[in-house]
């Protein structure tokens, strides 16, 4: 294993699931002047969207194949100082239909989709009252029995941030990212305690931290439906436009919730832990693409994982 530099982020390639012909993809990277080898014991994490940023939307840049594994410089994976600090991956994997196809979209649908896209480029910034505010009420729906002594505090930790300061964790998530976790919080609140203080099912001694998870969510659901392209160039991204309208601009979010859920089942089936979150992952994003594909799905609520949510 090797740790690179890119824009201020360490990924680690992990070659263990993934093929053998990666050497394009880091050529391709140190053709834009931004990898750096680094030594193994720096670093902090932040999610993996970090790299897709300053990339022209529309672009084809994928990392195909890889597997990013952060960590940060109190652990490395498998030791107990890396324990919910950022031991999280998300695989990129390109298909054939991603370069090679693109869908027309109707004028509402483009209205909805550029909707979507200028949430999604919004970053968090932690010296704007209206983000320190929503970072709040996402503490006071998790724990409000419990009074909160700052936006930077050790108290943090028990929602799954990385640290005291929640705001380095969402430099990978953007703000959208906190808007789906306030989201799940207010429209399935039972759920949202469930996994967040993982009461249901025979959990793992070593758990996948809360907070984090859901940031790594937002990003995949975002690389799955293809939202940074200009128009969508997979069928599950096409499809997925079908349920984004100006009259329910809450499908994101939505799928968000469903998606959180079904990926602490899979969790719970394969009896996890924290070094197969990057294949439950996987697997999540699979039994996702296989439901918004079936033909008598009309409504995000007709999915059958929409099940599992209590609210």
């Amino acid at each position: 294993m090797r740790i690179y530099k890119i824009d201020q982020v360490l990924i680690r390639y992990a070659f263990d699931d993934c093929s053998q012909d990666d050497d394009t993809d880091k050529s391709e990277l140190k053709s834009e002047g931004a990898l750096k080898e680094m030594d193994d014991r720096e670093g902090s994490f932040v999610a993996v969207r970090r790299i897709s940023q300053g990339l022209e939307r529309g672009s084809v840049y994928n990392f195909s194949s890889v597997s990013f594994v952060f960590e940060t410089a109190e652990g490395v994976p498998g030791s107990a100082a890396s324990l919910g600090r950022g031991l999280f991956c998300v695989c990129a994997q390109r298909r054939d239909s991603d370069t090679n196809s693109t869908f027309d979209l109707t004028p509402a649908q483009e209205e909805s989709l550029q909707s979507l896209q200028n949430r999604i480029d919004v970053a968090y910034d932690s010296t704007i009252p209206l983000d320190q505010e929503a970072l709040m009420d996402l503490w006071k729906l998790a724990f409000p029995e419990e009074e909160l002594h700052g936006l930077i505090s050790e108290q943090w930790k028990e929602m799954g941030w990385q640290g005291k300061d929640p705001s380095t964790d969402f430099r990978g998530g953007g703000f959208i990212s906190l808007e789906n976790l306030l989201y799940f919080a207010r429209n399935f609140q039972k759920s949202f305690q469930d996994l967040l203080r993982k009461q249901v099912g025979d959990r793992s001694v070593w758990e996948y931290p809360f907070a984090v998870a859901g940031i790594n969510l937002t990003f995949m659901l975002i690389q799955m439906l293809d939202l940074e392209a200009v128009k969508p160039r997979t069928v599950v991204g096409a499809t997925f436009l079908k349920f984004l309208s100006a009259e329910n601009e809450s499908a994101f979010d939505l799928l968000y919730c469903i998606a959180f859920k079904l990926m602490d089942q899979q969790w719970l089936s394969m009896r996890a832990s924290y070094m197969e979150f990057n294949t439950v992952m996987k697997s999540t994003r699979r039994q996702l693409e296989r439901e918004l594909m079936l033909e008598d799905i009309m409504h995000l609520e007709d999915l059958p994982s929409y099940a599992l949510l209590s609210q």
